[in-house]
């Protein structure tokens, strides 16, 4: 089993939040992968040895200053109930149907799919302590962080 009913997932809450309900046809949509299946993609495509962003090292993706090629300021938009800035979706030629992982850490991740994530993206980024949007088979990623700033690039 690769996923965990909403119901288990210690951060249901971010989903289910009265301030920002998600209809639940939605809800169906946004998948919590168990901490097996979490660890699992955690290392095949952020890090083999970090558990979390705050432990990344120069040897992992995220700590290369080339794999970045953008900042932007996505609080903004979440304080004024706006849409992900267009400046973001830009760099992501996504079709809506695209699955994406939204990387917490190596035991926290949720998959979705792109059109999902950019209708919700104010619930994903509850918790914003560097979490990465990668999408499967995209080079395209990006890492958010509390001060309210989005790095976007690609990796290898």
């Amino acid at each position: 089993m690769n996923y965990l009913p909403l119901s288990e997932y210690k951060r249901k809450w971010i989903f289910t939040h009265q301030s920002l309900p998600i209809p639940e046809q939605d809800l169906a949509d946004i998948k919590p992968m168990t901490e097996a299946r979490a660890a699992q993609l955690w290392q095949e495509f952020i890090s083999k040895d970090s558990p979390t962003p705050d432990h990344f090292g120069k040897q992992d993706w995220p700590t290369q200053q080339s794999v970045w090629t953008q900042r932007l300021v996505w609080q903004q938009a979440w304080d004024d109930d706006g849409d992900l800035p267009d400046e973001f979706l830009a760099n992501f030629p996504w079709e809506d149907n695209i699955t994406v992982y939204f990387c917490y850490d190596k035991h926290n991740i949720v998959e979705t799919q792109w059109g999902v994530f950019k209708r919700y993206w104010k619930n994903f980024l509850f918790y914003d302590d560097k979490p990465i949007l990668l999408g499967r088979r995209r080079k395209e990623v990006a890492m958010f962080e509390q001060s309210g700033e989005v790095v976007i690039g690609k990796r290898d």
